[in-house]
């Protein structure tokens, strides 16, 4: 059974009411697990110290975060992604922010001290985060502060992100480390935010060949997705073996997504989510750290994330969603939303489908031609 981490002031990580990274998902999850009768008993976790901060981030740029407010525009530093139209400055945003990354941190610590093989940070998966930069939704980088820790504590990590952004700051923060395997599936950045993840980019002077970014053409399809998942997942965790996997589970490839233009099924999601947990056990003795991430269409994103803790529990799946759940939400969001934990059967009735999935799969080649002669030369 994972160990699940949340603490209630998560939902102070708020940029405000009409800004797509909302709290309100969570709220959501949390009270839609509550009315599936699955119980949760979450791990409240501490704000991550100053000293753990630094650990990734420069300590000017959290200087910087802390002195900020949101009613003083001279202390909004835009050069360093504060009081941006992507990261608004908020009140007590370095507390909010400090928090998701505590809770990412506590969930490496007790995966690492082995109390628990696995552990889901029911927020957090803020990947864009730089060393002095905030982007993309993200302050600090509570991922690369785990992995930190996790590297610390002699372990070798794997990462792996499925978010549909590409995981720019997670990568250059461990663009040169051999103990650590990024791996990225994403739409490509010739269209997409933040404009990275190209299939070249695959690491640095002794990380060369640990960087593994798989862009995918704009109205991917779950069967194209899987498949290149399989063409690269597999093989890269078989050679690089790691002791421990994080995964970013952001759920905005959903082709509901008004931030993106993948096309994944909830199917595809429960398929993809799968095969993460038997690699994890095949590749990593079941250790597994798991966050959140992007998801800008409630509906879709509560009922992925939904999901994956069920699937994280052995827990049987449902058909239909509790009724007075689904008419709660429905009223406060003035839409309504699905009934069903899956979506209902899609025919998207792409005539590019076949090319679309053929560019996907030489991706998939050419990036494991790329990293080869690295891995041939570590053996």
């Amino acid at each position: 059974m994972p160990t699940f981490v949340f603490h209630p002031d998560y939902y102070r990580y708020h940029f405000g009411p009409e800004h797509p990274f909302s709290p309100v998902r969570q709220e959501m999850l949390l009270t839609l697990l509550e009315a599936l009768d699955v119980p949760l008993l979450p791990s409240q976790p501490s704000p991550a110290s100053r000293e753990a901060l630094c650990t990734v981030h420069d300590a000017a740029f959290v200087d910087a975060v802390a002195q900020a407010t949101p009613d003083d525009p001279a202390t909004h530093d835009t050069a360093k992604g504060l009081g941006t139209a992507d990261v608004p400055v908020f009140a007590g945003m370095h507390d909010a922010a400090r928090l998701l990354v505590g809770g990412t941190l506590h969930a490496a610590t007790i995966v690492a001290s082995g109390k628990t093989p696995c552990a889901l940070q029911l927020g957090g998966g803020l990947h864009h985060g730089h060393a002095a930069l905030a982007s993309g939704f993200c302050v600090y980088n509570d991922l690369s502060v785990a992995i930190h820790h996790l590297r610390q504590a002699g372990l070798r990590v794997a990462y792996l992100d499925v978010d549909v952004h590409h995981g720019d700051g997670v990568q250059a923060l461990h663009y040169d480390d051999p103990e650590v395997l990024t791996l990225s599936l994403h739409e490509t950045g010739r269209y997409l935010f933040p404009g990275t993840g190209r299939v070249h980019e695959v690491g640095r002077d002794a990380g060369k060949g640990y960087s593994l970014n798989v862009p995918l053409e704009p109205f991917t399809e779950d069967d194209s997705y899987l498949d290149v998942f399989e063409r690269v997942v597999p093989y890269a965790l078989d050679h690089f073996q790691p002791d421990v996997l994080l995964v970013q589970c952001g759920a905005d490839a959903h082709f509901s997504d008004p931030l993106a233009d993948l096309l994944l099924t909830t199917h595809g999601f429960e398929r993809l989510f799968r095969r993460i947990i038997e690699l994890t056990d095949e590749h990593a003795g079941g250790q597994a750290v798991f966050t959140l991430g992007g998801g800008y269409a409630p509906d879709a994103t509560v009922r992925i994330w939904a999901l994956l803790i069920l699937l994280l529990q052995d827990h049987p799946l449902p058909d239909a969603l509790p009724a007075d759940w689904v008419a709660t939400w429905s009223e406060q969001l003035g839409a309504a939303l699905t009934p069903t934990l899956h979506d209902a059967p899609q025919s998207f009735d792409s005539p590019r489908r076949d090319t679309i999935a053929s560019q996907n799969t030489q991706v998939s080649k050419r990036l494991l031609e790329l990293v080869a002669p690295a891995w041939y030369q570590a053996w």
